[in-house]
Formats: structure tokens, C-alpha cells, sequence
């Protein structure tokens, strides 16, 4: 039973450790204090559950199976699922992206990308050999009734507000849904007007995530036909760029060449067919005239044609 106490406290401090971690990055890059996360309070459940799951998988390995490597790598594999199915999740219940990597080298649907997961893994690491020793100390300091009542305590506080944070989405989802813009930035403004004109838990959410993208049909279907009318430039492009350079082929090859290849190609049939010793008059004649016709032709291009003398 303490084990799972001890666990729960664990997903409580990471999630705090992990809102902490927003609100810097947030503030260097904005200069202002932001309440990040899903939630009103301190926390981003997202790093709790990553923290959890790291310590509960990792922890049941042997001191072999847990080293640096391989908890580096199962941190990288945890975090990469954890982060990915919240963002589709997310995406899939209230029509928006709360983060997108879609610019970032070697992401995944932006949803995920390589940069925060190989920080992920070295958390990973952190957490199972520096950070966890030392919670775990503080946690055994602790009595076990202590414990449990402070988690009963967390557990209630944090239900509520997920209740709270929970109308506030679905009034995101209805104003999302709502919206008669046919672009994210448009539904971005409608929503943030939304939510500012109402009490505190709704305009903190607006301030939560000022970088948040709105995915209605209407817009996903604009994004389909945009990408629909840019393969299809693209194919038509290729096809003149194609035509254009045969066209060019074309005009580069001298019509003498052509005249000599479709000459011995008249060769080879005539040869094929023509039996000397077989042909009628009538196909002598006519073999002999294609002679004559052909030597004319002969010294027509030799005269015609550039640079040329004869040898």
C-alpha cells in the first residue's frame, strides 16, 4: 500500500516539477509569467504520468536491465508514446493542437519530435539515478497516515479541477465548432474572445496556450484543398517541364540525321523483301529508281549540311 502512496506523492511532484518547467521556458520566451498546463493548479499531469510510468517500468528491472542505456532508452520510448496519444487525444476530443513540432526536423505527425525526446531520455535518467533517491528519502521520513492523508488531500483538489478545466474545453470545443472561419487564426481569435470575457479559470486557459492551432472540418477540409491544388500545380509543371525538354531534344537534332536514319531503316526492309533473283521487272524498276532517288538525296545533305566537306 505504501508503495502506491509513495508512487501517487511521485506523480504529484513531477507534475509540479514539470509546470514549473513551462512557466521558465514560457517566460524567457514571452517575458511574462503564463499558468501553464491542462489544469488551473501547479501542475502538467503530462510529466507526472511520463515520471510514473518511467519509475514503475524501469523500477522492476534488474540493476543490469535498468542501467543508464537502457534507461535512457525506455524514457525515449515511455515519453514518446505518453506525449504522443495526450496530443492526438487532445486533438481528436477538442478539435485543437495544443503543441506542434510539424516545422522541427524528424518529428511525427507533429505530435513528437527527436529534440524533446532525447531530453525526455536524459530526464529519464535524472529521475531513476538523481532525483528519486533523494523524494524517496523525504517520502520515507514521512509517516505512512501522513502520507495518505496528503495524497487523499491532492487527489480531491485535483479532481475539482478537472472538473473545472473540463467546461472550460468544452466551451472551447463549442465556440471551435461553432466558428464560421475558414482559418485557424481566425477561430483562434473568436475563441480567445470567448473565453476572456469570463471568469478567471476560462481567460487562464486562453493565456495558457497562446500558440494553440483549431482544427475544424471546415479548416481541415481548406487544408485538403490547398494541398489537393499544390500537387496538382506541381504535376502540371512537371509535365510542361517534360514537354519543353523534348521539345527542346527535338529542335537540337539536325533533320539530315533524321533523313539518315529513316533511310537505312528503308535499307533493312528493302533488304528484308527484295529478292533479286525472284522480283518481277516491275520491282527491279522500282528497286532502281529508290536507288537513284537515294543517291540524289545523298549529295543534297552532303551539300546542305553545316561544316560538311567531303573527304
Amino acid at each position: 500500500m505504501e508503495y502506491w502512496i509513495n508512487i501517487v506523492l511521485l506523480f504529484f511532484a513531477y507534475g509540479f516539477l514539470g509546470w514549473c518547467m513551462e512557466v521558465i521556458l514560457k517566460y524567457r520566451q514571452y517575458h511574462r509569467f503564463i499558468n501553464r498546463g491542462f489544469l488551473t493548479g501547479p501542475i502538467c499531469p503530462i510529466y507526472g504520468c511520463g515520471a510514473v510510468l518511467i519509475t514503475v517500468v524501469i523500477g522492476n528491472l534488474s540493476d543490469v536491465e535498468s542501467g543508464l542505456v537502457m534507461t535512457f532508452a525506455l524514457s525515449f520510448v515511455i515519453c514518446a508514446v505518453v506525449e504522443y496519444f495526450t496530443g492526438l487525444i487532445l486533438e481528436k476530443i477538442f478539435h485543437a493542437r495544443w503543441w506542434d513540432y510539424s516545422t522541427k526536423p524528424m518529428n511525427l505527425h507533429g505530435r513528437i519530435w527527436i529534440g524533446n525526446l532525447v531530453l525526455f531520455g536524459i530526464g529519464g535518467v535524472a529521475i531513476m539515478h538523481i532525483i528519486n533517491p533523494v523524494i524517496y528519502k523525504v517520502l520515507d521520513r514521512i509517516p505512512v497516515g501522513t502520507k495518505e492523508i496528503i495524497m487523499t488531500v491532492l487527489l480531491v483538489v485535483i479532481a475539482a479541477d478537472f472538473v473545472i478545466s473540463y467546461f472550460v474545453l468544452k466551451l472551447v470545443k463549442v465556440g471551435v465548432d461553432s466558428s464560421e472561419a475558414d482559418n485557424t487564426e481566425e477561430i483562434n481569435k473568436e475563441v480567445r474572445q470567448l473565453l476572456t470575457n469570463r471568469s478567471y479559470f476560462y481567460s487562464r486557459f486562453a493565456d495558457a496556450y497562446p500558440e494553440v492551432v483549431y482544427r475544424t472540418e471546415r479548416v481541415q477540409a481548406r487544408i485538403a484543398a490547398v494541398k489537393a491544388e499544390t500537387e496538382r500545380l506541381r504535376q502540371e509543371a512537371e509535365k510542361r517541364l517534360e514537354m519543353g525538354a523534348e521539345k527542346v531534344a527535338a529542335g537540337l537534332e539536325p533533320v539530315y540525321m533524321i533523313r539518315g536514319e529513316l533511310i537505312g531503316k528503308q535499307d533493312e526492309l528493302i533488304a528484308m523483301l527484295y529478292n533479286e533473283q525472284t522480283a518481277s521487272s516491275e520491282m527491279k524498276a522500282l528497286k532502281a529508281d529508290i536507288d537513284r532517288q537515294k543517291e540524289r538525296l545523298e549529295k543534297h545533305i552532303l551539300v546542305k549540311r553545316p561544316y560538311g566537306k567531303r573527304r
